[in-house]
């Protein structure tokens, strides 16, 4: 461990050392580097989001990739993602002569497009598919060759000309070039509108936490830090792999959420210490020793958390843990250095302008100590019935959680966007309009070279299937040919998924391998399924390790992990009840796929168990420390839940804030993830932390402390603690441990050595 880790045997009036020294040595240097950096990191970072994509959803080692990938290479006609949907102006019938005509000029200038391959059209092949059942649209397909953001700069260069009227017909855009477009371009305006959202009530909130205005803004400060430094980062690991756009909205909700929680904890202690009579120095150091250690083990979990997806292939989830990781260690790094530098210029600065007066004019002032004092009797309340509150809370959450056992998981398509979108409005009336199940079709490519004979036979076979609807091919060149298979039923739905596994499952003189959206969402549910116990082992292991490292039991870390996960079971819950079912959305403005993106619960476990780790952490460390001081279970948990109380549940609505900003998005799974992870938070800073820990460990008793001989002098020789170099339990009477009077006011007593 580092210095700063180890208690500080010249207790609480101690000057600083070892890295506490060099963190406040020239905090003027330190800020002006500060500044400088921010500056670099602005000018790094911009442009970051036009390098993000909006896709990742596949595993890229899938059977299913390799397929649209080969397809793409020799048969490109197969692969349209560009759609015209053409319209007969006043109801006419897109078979007259001069509709045909426009829409046959326009399919003339569409193939003349520089990168764009293999135009066809209803007014060419004829098929039924690509004309409405009412016979007022038809449709002109085509593909943009290129990466990602190659076809998105091609669609905006020739989308404005087809887009509109064009004489006898008019013309939207859509197709999954244009989906993917719609969704980078609302996602980065949607983003820009919560921060707008945020920061003010954010401010508000933390004014109202600290009363001065000038403690109000630290946080605040370290949190945008994070975010373009954040930034930065990702515009970097743009240069060698995918990064997701999404990942954005985790570095706005993550960067303000998590430096305002631990600028929040620092600034605390340290207008604590300065109430004591300690000078700005001492002060930073005191609270570098003890709450810094807490905010660096806490932000270490937080990080574990996030790196699990790293385990998964889909560049979906790995771009949150590139985000989450960076974030997350930014925000620390800013609040145990750049924080302690501003604390020490600003000194008894810190409490200025105390905005909080004039709401109390013409009033009488709260007690000092009020805000304590009502958790403290909470506690006290919850622990003697213990039993009733633990059983009617774990019964409370596992009932929210219900609705989960009917998940149904599907793939993301245009219904992410808001109902007015035009990808969105295309993609719509085709499903509602056409005949068939366009977009729904499964794709054999077929690799090794057959006789027409060979060809034939199978296509019968695939024919016969029960699940089947119809087949066409196949198409052939050289030695590949691809059949295009027509499932029963919804496109990613039960049946389309078991036909997936019958078409592997037929034997060939040839190689085969399915595609289209419901083998992609086969081989995405498989390549999870096989990730899953893999990262949950890894969030569980290091969880149990540094929950160990900062409480020395055996018992804690499991109730830690434990609580930690049935804390979620109410988002889990919501998400399926809300944003599968369809309840509120009208209110909530979303339009209701029938199922869940597969990416999105394990994104959303990741992330909220790592910001209840957190706020677990910052609860236990307080804990431990009295009960190190004390030796007294039961006044260990009321006093810890006394002096974290209000920081945490304020820390929370705060977070939760941030959270909901970003739920406003009108992309379905941002305001999935936004207010999924608001709702996680809060239950579990208001009904976990303040209800279910403290009627556990009461329930538990001295026992929650035991640890076995080894571990218990492996934790004496690395383990971290809060709290100061203490006097063993055993050797200091209870009597000698007076209850604080104010742990949440700036009038609260001096830290014991």
């Amino acid at each position: 461990m580092t210095e700063v880790n180890k208690p500080s045997a010249a207790g609480s009036g101690a000057r600083p050392g070892g890295w506490t020294r060099f963190v406040t040595a020239r905090p003027r240097l330190s800020l002006l580097l500060a500044l400088v950096i921010t500056a670099l990191a602005v000018l790094a970072g911009s442009g970051v989001a036009d390098r993000l994509g909006s896709g990742g959803w596949e595993d890229p080692a899938a059977e299913s990739t390799y397929a649209t990938k080969a397809l793409e290479r020799e048969f490109p006609d197969s692969q349209p993602n560009l759609l015209l949907l053409v319209d007969a102006r006043g109801g006419g019938s897109v078979d007259s002569p001069a509709v045909a005509a426009e829409a046959k000029a326009l399919v003339t200038r569409l193939s003349g497009e520089k990168g764009v391959i293999g135009v066809g059209s209803y007014w060419q092949t004829k098929s039924p598919s690509l004309r409405a059942e009412d016979g007022h649209e038809a449709l002109i397909a085509a593909r943009i060759t290129g990466d990602e953001k190659a076809a998105a700069d091609t669609l905006d260069r020739i989308a404005p000309h087809y887009r509109g009227a064009h004489g006898p017909v008019s013309v939207k855009v859509g197709g999954m070039v244009a989906v993917r477009s719609d969704m980078q371009t609302i996602i980065k305006e949607d983003l820009a509108r919560a921060e707008l959202i945020a920061l003010p009530i954010t401010l508000v909130l933390l004014v109202m936490v600290f009363g001065s205005a000038i403690a109000a803004l630290l946080p605040l400060g370290i949190g945008i830090v994070a975010i373009l430094g954040t930034n930065a980062v990702l515009r970097g690991i743009t240069s060698f792999t995918d990064v997701s756009v999404f990942a954005m909205n985790l570095t706005t909700a993550l960067g303000l959420g998590l430096a305002i929680d631990y600028a929040l904890f620092i600034v605390r202690r340290f207008r604590e210490e300065l109430a004591t009579g300690a000078d700005p120095l001492t002060a930073v150091g005191t609270t570098l020793r003890t709450a810094g250690r807490t905010v660096l083990f806490s932000a270490l979990t937080v990080a574990v958390s996030l790196a699990a997806m790293l385990v998964f292939p889909q560049y979906f989830l790995r771009s949150f843990a590139y985000a989450g990781i960076a974030v997350v260690l930014l925000a620390a790094a800013a609040a145990l250095i750049l924080l302690p530098a501003a604390l020490i210029l600003l000194g008894d600065r810190v409490n200025a302008l105390d905005l909080r007066r004039l709401l109390r004019r013409g009033r009488e002032a709260r007690p000092s100590g009020a805000e304590g004092t009502t958790w403290a009797r909470a506690a006290t309340l919850v622990m003697r019935r213990a039993p009733l509150f633990a059983v009617a809370t774990t019964a409370f959450l596992i009932v929210l959680g219900l609705p989960f056992l009917g998940v149904k998981f599907g793939t993301a398509d245009d219904r992410q966007l808001p109902a007015g979108a035009e990808s969105h409005v295309v993609q719509q009336h085709i499903r509602d309009g056409f005949p068939g199940n366009p977009g729904g079709d499964l794709e054999v490519l077929a690799e090794g070279g057959a006789t027409r004979a060979q060809y034939a036979a199978y296509k019968e076979r695939v024919a016969a299937l029960p699940e089947v609807s119809g087949v066409a091919g196949p198409l052939v060149k050289g030695d590949a040919a691809y059949f295009t298979v027509q499932p029963k039923g919804e496109s990613v739905g039960d049946g389309a998924q078991r036909l997936v596994g019958e078409l592997r499952a037929l034997k060939t003189p040839f190689d085969t391998k399915v595609t289209g959206t419901a083998a992609v969402l086969v081989d995405s549910k498989h390549a999870i399924g096989e990730r899953l116990p893999w990262a949950a082992a890894i969030i569980a292991i290091v969880t149990l390790l540094l929950v160990f490292l900062l409480t020395g039991s055996v018992l804690i870390p499991v109730q830690a992990v434990l609580l930690n996960a049935l804390s979620l079971t109410a988002m889990f819950g919501a998400v399926v009840w809300v944003f599968q079912d369809g309840h509120l959305s009208g209110l909530l403005g979303f339009t209701s796929p029938g199922s869940i993106e597969t990416t999105l619960p394990v994104l959303m476990f990741c992330v909220a168990f790592g910001l209840s780790m957190d706020y677990g952490v910052f609860l236990l460390s307080r804990i431990k420390e009295e009960y190190d001081r004390t030796g007294d279970h039961e006044r260990a948990v009321r006093l810890g839940l006394q002096r974290t109380g209000g920081l945490i549940t304020a820390a929370a609505v705060i977070l939760a804030v941030v959270m909901v900003a970003i739920g406003t998005s009108r992309v379905t799974n941002t305001k999935m993830l936004g207010l999924g992870i608001a709702l996680a938070v809060l239950m579990d800073a208001m009904v976990v932390r303040s209800l279910l820990v403290p009627a556990i460990m009461r329930l538990t008793g001295k026992a929650t402390w035991w640890a076995p001989a080894p571990l218990r002098r492996f934790h004496d020789r690395f383990g971290l603690s809060e709290g100061e170099q203490q006097t063993p339990p055993a050797a200091a009477p209870l009597s000698a441990a007076p209850e604080p009077t104010a742990p949440h006011s700036a009038a609260a007593p001096a830290r014991r050595a």
